[in-house]
């Protein structure tokens, strides 16, 4: 039976690989911008690809401990500036919102990386 830990991180890197998918799969479907399309694609992509590493990492949590730190940036990445950006009124403000949730994502995955016991 699995531990309390390995269970927490199992749950917490599958929820955010569902909800990375659902949240950012659909921003293909919008209009590219004139200036640098290739951002916005290679942004999308990018952050795709990691919700396959977060489901991988769900799958098993004591293997791919390693991977959790690295997740933890990948969402720090995105969080932190577009909140500065708010701030500076560089931002919608309602794109915080979803920095908000990567910001609270970060943090849940630095206690699953706390909770496993490196193998």
């Amino acid at each position: 039976m699995a531990s309390r830990g390995v269970l927490f991180a199992s749950r917490v890197f599958r929820w955010a690989a569902i909800y990375g998918v659902i949240v950012l799969a659909p921003l293909y479907l919008l209009p590219l911008p004139s200036v640098e399309p290739q951002n916005r694609l290679g942004f999308i992509g990018t952050a795709l690809a990691f919700q396959w590493v977060f489901w991988l990492i769900g799958g098993d949590p004591v293997r791919f401990r390693a991977l959790m730190l690295p997740a933890v940036a990948e969402k720090l990445v995105f969080s932190v500036p577009v909140m500065v950006f708010v701030a500076k009124g560089m931002t919608p403000k309602p794109v915080a919102g979803f920095a908000a949730i990567d910001i609270g994502l970060a943090v849940a995955f630095f206690a699953a990386w706390r909770r496993i016991t490196p193998s």
